[in-house]
Formats: C-alpha cells, structure tokens, sequence
C-alpha cells in the first residue's frame, strides 16, 4: 500500500533508519513515500544517505526524499512521526550542572534532573504546538506520531487544546517486559501482559504466558534466584533489586523506564547517597552523562558511515526489526491489520480507574483501520496510584499551567515538588540560575507573570 510518512526530526539517524528497517521488514509498506525533515543540514544528509543505501541493499522500493522546509514535508502526508528534540544534550547538561550549584540530584527528579527537564520541555511543547497546527492546516487526516519527549506532557497539552487532531504518544519503555520474560525463563512471544499507568510511570498488574498466570513465577524467582542474577546484572537493571523492592512494597511490577534512569529513575529513596545507591545497584549520574554525551558520539559515528560507501549499512544495522511500534501503528491504521498495542492517549473512558480524563495514559489499545481505541484496564494499587497523582499527575498540571499562563510563580510550585527542594528560596535560586542562561531569553520573556 502507497502512503507517506513525514519525520519531523530525522537527524537522529538511527531512529529514522529504525523505521526505515522496519517499513523494508513490512511488506504492506514497501513502496510507501518517506520524507525526512530536519533543521541540521548535515544530519539530515547523513541520515537520508543511510536510509537510501539500507532500502538498496535490502532490496526494497521506497520512494524517499529530504528536506529542511517542515511545511513541505506535511505535503499530502498520512502519518507524522515527531522525533525532534530542539534544545540538545548541551542545554541539558548546563541547567543540570545548575542544578548541582544547589543540591539537586539524580534519582526522582522527574522534572529537572532529567531529560525532561522544565527547560527543556519549554520548547518541546513549542515546538508540538506549531507541527500540530501545521498538521491540521496541511494534511488535517493525518495521524500525528509523537516519540520525542514529553510524552506525557505533550500527548496530554496538545489532545486537550487541539481534539480534532489525530494523535498518539508512543514510547518503547513498557517492553521491559520483555527482559523480565527473558529472565522468569519465558517466551516473549507468547506472553501477554497488562501495563497502565502514564508515561515513564507503568506497572505490571497482568502476566500471561500462554494463557496461565506468570505472576506466581515471578514470585518464585525472586525468592530462589533473584540474589544470584544481581550478583552479575548491571546498575538499574530492569529486573534489579529496586525493582523488587518496588514490586514487595506495591504489590505491581515497575517496567521499564518507570523505576530505571531513563524515566528519571524513580523514587528518589533510593538516591539519597552514593552507599544507598550501591547498595540498591543504582548510580544514574555516570549514566545521563554518558547519555548526553554518547548521543553526540553517536551522530559522529552515524556520520562517518554515511560518508563511507564502502561500509556496508545492513552489516552494522541488520535486517531484524527494531522493536518500536510506529510502523506497527502505521500498518494497523493504513492497512486494517488489528493489533493491541501499547498506547499514549487521553484518559477518556476511565481506561486506568483513578486517573483525572484530561491526561494522557499509557495502555494497551486496540489499532486499525477505525483508529486508536483504548482498553480499559484493571486499577492500580492504592499506593502507585497515590505515587502516580503525587510524582507523576500533579507535576505535568503544574507545568502546563504554568507554560499556558506563562506563569513563573508556578514554576517555583514545580520545582517545590522536586524530591530535592529543601525550601522555597532554594526552589527560586535555582530558578534564577536556569533563566539566567544566555540562550534562555524566549523562556525569560515567556515566564514574566
């Protein structure tokens, strides 16, 4: 079937050419249109050039094309996949190390300790804003395909203020699952599974491996092997002793980025001192540096391939499919093939009991050619849905108040809800530091109220 797909951001060379794997891999896409959009002309180049050796080698007809005009990308688009992330890791870090000025810390730090930190979110929500309303104007049936972060922050600021549109959030963090099955001695492709909750914030209420209840295995694991698997597991592994721990005290299973340090690696008890951390195998500060810093190495090494011919792109990225669900999305909606799939949508219908209807959550939907329906799940247990409102729920409200109204007395309430903030003066100081940034000027200018 012939459909386009534009990328918004596909200077990230590997997720661009992750989809482009993935479409080769899916026979009901080849000879779909594919249009690569990207600010950075020499990012845009490499990635485009990979995308169209890999599709060569494979064999596989694609008609691809690349652009620096956002606009023109939308041009008879179906689907737009949003990838960018405008500030960069260099922004990142610098408000992080303001951050250390005043006793902050990773480890719980959702909204500033983290890759989706409050400067940053600024001009990721501007950024959505402006491609959503290009959306609607150019190519108004398409779906829009957000995986750049604020998953959850976006999805719910740009469902509620623009509900005409068709959208969905999509992030690959629930297939932690996946390890877990790994590890219990399962068969990940014949589990089934139960994962609410909002993004970076999921648990496993629900595990089935060919029809039988897993959970009871599960159990036994962690009474009879737990111990010798973390003598050799690395730090914030999904299946650690943080997890358990979690899993005990709740009585459901964080997955993924939930507890790890992708998601900011929650909570923040486990955080508060270096023997703490050691004695949970958790340490997320090396690891957001070599994050932040590994990302540019990566488009460095991203770049030197494209511009090697001799290097063979399906010897370094081989044919097997990458494991995120935009092209799976992109099947199901354009070609009628129903599948569940782990959604980011607006909690209309109760689909996770507890949760206020005007936030996204993440659950399992079922995708086709009628769209995106979400399933309703069984409740969450009393104590991660307290943690969810507490850490999760009233954080994203506060943020979006305050970006709506430009307002920076909110702000100061965000930051107060920082496991990190001792007072209010301190939340206001490290504020300060943030805007004081040279290149903060439109945020400044923004957040005057």
């Amino acid at each position: 079937m012939t459909i386009k797909i534009a990328i918004i951001g596909a200077g990230s060379a590997v997720f661009s050419l992750n989809i482009i794997r993935d479409i080769c891999l899916t026979p009901n896409l080849q000879g779909s249109t594919v249009t690569f959009m990207d600010v950075n002309p020499q990012r845009l180049d490499s990635a485009y050039t990979l995308c169209q050796r890999y599709a060569a080698e494979v064999g596989i007809a694609l008609d691809l094309h690349k652009t620096a005009d956002r606009r023109a990308s939308l041009q008879g688009a179906d689907f737009v996949v949003n990838a960018a992330l405008v500030a960069g890791y260099g922004r990142l870090r610098d408000g992080w190390a303001v951050g250390r000025q005043f006793g902050y810390r990773h480890g719980g730090s959702l909204h500033f300790m983290h890759d989706e930190a409050f400067w940053i979110n600024f001009y990721q929500l501007r950024l959505f804003e402006s491609v959503i309303q290009d959306v609607l104007e150019i190519c108004p049936d398409a779906w829009y395909v957000q995986v750049a972060n604020p998953v959850f922050a976006g999805i719910t600021y740009l469902a509620r203020k623009y509900p005409q549109a068709r959208m969905v959030g999509l992030c690959h963090g629930f297939g932690g699952v996946y390890h877990l099955a790994r590890v219990l001695g399962l068969d990940p492709e014949h589990i089934t599974f139960e994962i609410p909750g909002v993004n970076h914030f999921v648990w496993l209420t629900r595990l089935y491996h060919e029809g039988e209840d897993a959970l009871p295995l599960l159990d036994r694991w962690i009474e009879r092997e737990a111990q010798e698997y973390w003598q050799t597991c690395g730090m914030g592994d999904d299946v650690g002793p943080k997890a358990v721990d979690l899993y005990r005290r709740f009585g459901a299973f964080p997955i993924g980025d939930t507890c790890t340090v992708g998601g900011g690696s929650w909570g923040w008890w486990y955080h508060t001192d270096a023997k703490t951390e050691a004695r949970w195998k958790e340490d997320p500060t090396p690891w957001w540096d070599w994050y932040s810093k590994g990302g540019e190495q990566g488009v460095a090494e991203i770049q030197r391939i494209a511009g090697d011919p001799s290097v063979r792109v399906t010897e370094r990225f081989p044919p097997k499919k990458s494991g995120e669900l935009i092209v799976p999305v992109i099947e199901s909606i354009a070609c009628d093939v129903p599948r569940v799939l782990t959604c980011n949508v607006l909690n209309r219908g109760e689909l996770v009991p507890g949760v206020p209807g005007d936030l996204a959550v993440e659950v399992p939907a079922l995708v086709s050619a009628r769209g995106i329906q979400g399933i309703q799940t069984h409740p969450l247990p009393p104590l991660v849905l307290a943690y969810l409102w507490r850490d999760r729920a009233v954080p994203v409200r506060l943020e979006l108040e305050a970006y709506e109204r430009g307002d920076r007395q909110l702000l100061v309430e965000l930051l107060m809800t920082d496991p990190w903030t001792r007072s209010e003066e301190q939340a206001r100081a490290v504020l300060d530091g943030i805007l004081a940034l040279p290149y903060h000027q439109e945020m400044r200018e923004h957040y005057r109220g």
